[in-house]
């Protein structure tokens, strides 16, 4: 054997010792846990009944921060902002309505506890949207209380999910018939998203919709309706004219992506 042969055996000898030996104990000392190894994974919490009369007893009071305090240990203990959203706050929020309604609460005290549950979603939005899927996805919606109502927790709760989707958002809480006609005149936006508040509104509401359509620079624009008082009355989107309604806000922005395209497929 010349000394080349001798080098090039007792190289590749080292490289099998390594291969063989070294590399897999290297392995298995760095490995991270295997799906045997791991410990059950926790369910993640969820919330009931018994969370949403606790927080509604809290935003009661006259407490402001320990109702922030409150969500915000929530959010701590891994509580996902979408589940504080859509399963504590808005229940809140239809918990505050109906006491307003059986005279548990007056009006001033649940104006007062709509405001603290929208200064909540306010400080959460930057962690919230931060979350958004997508930088901007091209669409625009309008989204405020319906002409003469006063839900405005509902509009900012379904803003975020549809921030947070990429979509171009314009809402006012405050915003007048003539300034949403005036913004779908002068504006293109794909959805309107009203919230109403009473039943009684139905006929103004209709109204409201037939002439926000005939201003509007997008006539393929899609109406969608929500609120309290929308799952009340089965056939509440077609007496009123709209296009559709969702249960909650984050079926909300899928229900309206969803006509968008059909409008936009359609001939």
């Amino acid at each position: 054997m010349t000394q080349e042969q001798a080098r090039d055996d007792r190289a590749a000898s080292l490289l099998r010792t390594i291969e063989a030996e070294i590399i897999p104990r290297l392995m298995l000392a760095h490995r991270g846990p295997s799906n045997d190894d791991r410990c059950p994974a926790e369910p993640p919490p969820r919330v009931g009944a018994e969370q949403v009369e606790e927080l509604t007893r809290i935003i009661l009071r006259r407490d402001p921060a320990g109702a922030q305090a409150y969500v915000r240990a929530r959010h701590g203990s891994g509580l996902a902002l979408q589940t504080i959203y859509l399963e504590l706050l808005a229940p809140v929020a239809r918990r505050l309505g109906e006491m307003w309604s059986d005279d548990s609460c007056d009006f001033t005290q649940v104006t007062v506890a709509l405001w603290r549950l929208q200064q909540i979603v306010y400080e959460h939005s930057p962690a919230f949207q931060r979350d958004r899927r997508h930088r901007f996805s091209g669409r625009r919606a309008l989204l405020v209380p319906a002409p003469g109502s006063q839900h405005t927790f509902g509009v900012v709760m379904v803003a975020e999910f549809f921030r947070r989707a990429g979509w171009d958002v314009w809402g006012d809480p405050t915003a007048t018939e003539a300034d949403i006609a005036g913004a779908l005149a002068s504006e293109c936006f794909d959805v309107l998203g009203l919230s109403v508040g009473s039943e009684c509104m139905v006929t103004s509401v209709s109204s409201a919709i037939l002439s926000f359509r005939k201003v509007s620079r997008n006539p393929s624009i899609v109406v969608m309706v929500g609120g309290p008082v929308v799952p009340l009355l089965h056939d509440f989107v077609s007496r009123v004219g709209a296009d559709g309604t969702a249960p909650d806000a984050a079926t909300a922005v899928a229900l309206a992506e969803r006509l968008v395209a059909q409008r936009a497929a359609s001939p």
